[in-house]
């Protein structure tokens, strides 16, 4: 078995553990958002949690089978897939960062 595999397949379980998190406790889950829980409860009020967990959820998600698609090119084809597989998911995860606690959660207030 290549590095690339063991690279890749590792990180399949913490990113669908953490999605089966969200998808468990639903709306309750999004307390453990970082940012959102630093806001005052009155602000939170003002959030839709349920959209907020059910995107968190759906981002682990794509994360794991990002890494398990490059897991298995890894394991078939060489252990230089997994580079491309990183790539896709740096892309990913920055794009949903943000450093104003507002803005990134401009896109879920409750209308």
């Amino acid at each position: 078995m290549n590095i690339g595999v063991w690279i890749c397949g590792v990180l399949v379980i913490p990113f669908l553990i953490i999605g089966m998190f969200f998808a468990i406790l639903k709306e309750k889950a999004a307390k453990f958002v970082s940012g959102f829980n630093s806001l005052s409860k009155k602000e939170q009020t003002l959030y839709d949690k349920a959209y907020i967990s059910r995107d968190i959820r759906n981002q682990c998600f794509t994360w794991s089978a990002i890494m398990f698609i490059g897991a298995v090119l890894c394991y078939f084809v060489t252990s230089y897939m997994a580079i491309p597989a990183f790539i896709i998911w740096v892309i990913m995860f920055f794009k949903e960062v943000h450093f104003d606690t507002h803005k990134a959660f401009e896109k879920y207030l409750l209308k």
